[in-house]
């Protein structure tokens, strides 16, 4: 949970001044409003590992009172300790608790919460629990559910967008009800075509199809999988781009009509449609066509009434040209690189501006200082088709370094569950230019030290080192094309966990009855701080 410089390398836009005043105008606009407990109204984080501990240490900072919520599985867990409060909301699976509008909404009325933040993932793009907050009295840290419900279905999404001149792949700007209105809308754009689910994304639903003769079949695996996945089967057909890269732009808007973007963010490095690795500035894209993506990204949000923090996607082609591809109403897993590039806080900000503070930049008053890289550690095994590896960290022992920010929601001796996503941090280093900043997060990611589980920290590396990447000119084929690194197989660092595992386990073992449970000298070396009081739980 270390965040060596949660501020970035510089001071925010206008100095400590407009932070301090957007903190004056958001307390007195709670004020105003009836918020509780004013000039620093209690926010509860409705999410758990690495971004809830990420937005509870931003709301501490700012004076905020907090409250976690935690399954049974998280109970012990770093985000929960962090908080003020915490409340159990039962269960282990993100249905039975995190997924739990009516329980998530009780905890917040419960302990006097004003406000929620529903950082990423689970609840943070559902337009009903936006809808839910707003009937009790609640200031949710986001965007409207009208902006939710506009750009969460993909369909209507580009419509939108191209109600609003914006630019979109060629396809469908209605649903494909059937495979001969998927046919003529594919002959339209041109093969290939991708058949994409209009309620969802994230790979689900989805099909490439080269052929007319293929899509047929192509339309009914999609739609059967899309009914599986969001309870809905419509489609529509998008023009398949050869060799895209996945680029977007952070934008920032208050309630007060002002939007402004804080740049774009290459996201190319993907797998199955997950990012891996993200970086900005993008590399190898003209100034001119920076400038107008981040314009169009701005009249976007203007479009849809945004407010919040949000960020709009796009596919650039081998010439240049850039497509909308959706918008996440919600705050980005990768939103640390463009904070330390730009200055900003971005759950800073956006809190602010849920309780009605104007923003206090001007578009003019922001800009890029260096470039930075995020890598996304997962509890995965690479070498067996990125399955998930649950398990106990035996040892975690995350890097540090100039400039160098884990974002990270465990501990040594936690347990990652089978329950929720296998992400165990973020890794962000900054530097001067690109080349320093890969430079400190090769060596960021030498220095990890992760066992109990398999993970992809030697995955990260073989991504980096590779050619493509150094190079800075990839689209979102690169991992196919770099494929894995040699598989090191069981090796010491297994051994190593093996035999920590057991003495953990020993650590942990009741006393016999009427002993103190002692901890030998051994153990104590091997695994320093099992003899201390709660350093184990």
């Amino acid at each position: 949970m270390n965040q060596s410089f949660p501020q970035g390398p510089f001071p925010p836009p206008q100095g400590d001044r407009a932070g301090e005043s957007a903190d004056v105008e958001g307390e007195r606009a709670c004020s105003e409003t009836g918020g509780s407990r004013a000039p620093h109204p209690k926010v509860l984080v409705a999410n758990r590992g690495e971004i809830a501990v990420r937005i509870l240490r931003a709301l501490r900072q700012a004076g905020h009172p907090t409250v976690a919520i935690h399954s049974d599985a998280d109970a012990g867990a770093p985000h929960v300790r962090i908080a003020d409060e915490a409340v159990a909301l039962g269960g282990s699976t993100p249905r039975e608790s995190y997924l739990d509008i009516e329980k998530v909404v009780e905890a917040a009325r419960r302990t006097g919460a004003a406000a929620v933040h529903p950082g990423y993932g689970f609840l943070s793009e559902n337009a009903e629990f936006r809808a839910a907050c707003d009937r009790a009295g609640l200031v949710f840290i986001g965007p409207p559910a009208g902006a939710i419900r506009a750009m969460g279905n993909k369909l209507l999404a580009r419509r939108t967008m191209a109600d609003a001149g914006v630019p979109v792949v060629p396809g469908s700007l209605a649903p494909a009800r059937d495979a001969a209105a998927a046919r003529r809308d594919a002959a339209e754009a041109g093969y290939p075509v991708m058949l994409k689910a209009a309620a969802g994304g994230g790979g689900k639903g989805m099909r490439l199809v080269e052929r007319d003769g293929d899509l047929p079949a192509a339309f009914e695996a999609a739609s059967r999988e899309a009914v599986a996945a969001f309870g809905d089967g419509s489609l529509y057909v998008e023009k398949f781009l050869e060799g895209p890269r996945h680029v977007e732009v952070q934008v920032l808007a208050d309630r007060h009509g002002r939007v402004v973007h804080l740049f774009e963010r290459e996201c190319s490095v993907q797998r199955r449609h997950q990012k891996v690795v993200e970086e900005t500035p993008a590399c190898d894209l003209p100034r001119d066509v920076r400038d107008e993506m981040c314009a169009v990204a701005v009249r976007a949000a203007q479009a849809i009434g945004y407010e919040c923090a949000g960020t709009v996607e796009f596919l650039v082609d081998c010439h240049k040209r850039f497509y909308f591809l959706e918008m996440n109403t919600r705050l980005q897993v990768e939103h640390p690189i463009t904070e330390v590039v730009v200055g900003v806080d971005l759950v800073r900000a956006m809190t602010a501006v849920a309780f009605g503070a104007p923003l206090p930049w001007s578009q003019e008053d922001l800009g890029q200082r260096g470039h930075a890289i995020e890598c996304r550690v997962y509890a995965e095994d690479p070498f067996n088709g990125f399955l998930p590896s649950p398990g106990r960290l035996v040892r975690y022992r995350r890097p540090g370094g100039p400039f160098v920010r884990v974002d990270d929601g465990v501990e040594e001796g936690d347990e990652v569950t089978a329950f929720y996503d296998p992400m165990v941090a973020k890794v962000v280093a900054w530097g001067e230019d690109r080349g320093q900043a890969v430079a400190r997060m090769a060596q960021a990611l030498r220095e990890y030290e992760i066992a109990g589980v398999r993970h992809n920290v030697p995955f990260l590396l073989h991504v980096l080192a590779s050619d493509e990447f150094l190079r800075g000119r990839y689209d979102t084929g690169i991992l196919g094309r770099i494929g894995l690194p040699g598989d090191p197989g069981p090796g010491v660092e297994e051994a190593a966990a093996a035999v920590a595992a057991l003495v953990l386990a020993e650590a942990r073992a009741p006393a016999s009855p009427g002993g103190r449970g002692r901890v030998s000298a051994w153990r104590a070396a091997v695994l320093p701080g099992v003899g201390r009081r709660g350093a184990w739980r």
